[in-house]
């Protein structure tokens, strides 16, 4: 029903920077919460940013500063700038989505895109 499609992941060396791009089709009818999450080698996923359904913009503590997340609301794409990248930041990043599907509950539901691979070199 829904499909989130990353892009713009790489190879950058640190203090480089990346955009990483989402874009969620499929049976929308509302995005409620949609963002980035990541797991490095080893680690639990975690937040990296994130728009919340109050409308609230998250950010991972580790990036604050240096990753701006933006979306588009017409087109329903969610982007991350990264920018003075760290080797730290090597991880797999997935793009996060709650989303409203048509006859869905207003609740919706949770997606994620299959991920993108972020490896900054020291």
């Amino acid at each position: 029903q829904v499909q989130l499609v990353e892009s713009g992941g790489g190879l950058v060396q640190a203090g480089g920077s990346l955009r990483l791009s989402c874009a969620a089709s499929g049976s929308i009818f509302s995005i409620k919460a949609m963002g980035w999450y990541r797991r490095a080698l080893g680690k639990q996923r975690e937040l990296v940013a994130a728009f919340t359904s109050g409308g609230i913009t998250n950010y991972a503590d580790s990036v604050k500063g240096r990753f701006t997340i933006s979306r588009d609301n017409a087109k329903n794409t969610v982007s991350l700038q990264m920018n003075s990248l760290k080797p730290e930041d090597t991880a797999v990043y997935y793009c996060y989505g709650k989303i409203v599907v048509n006859g869905g509950t207003w609740a919706g539901s949770d997606y994620w895109g299959q991920g993108t691979e972020v490896t900054v070199s020291s």
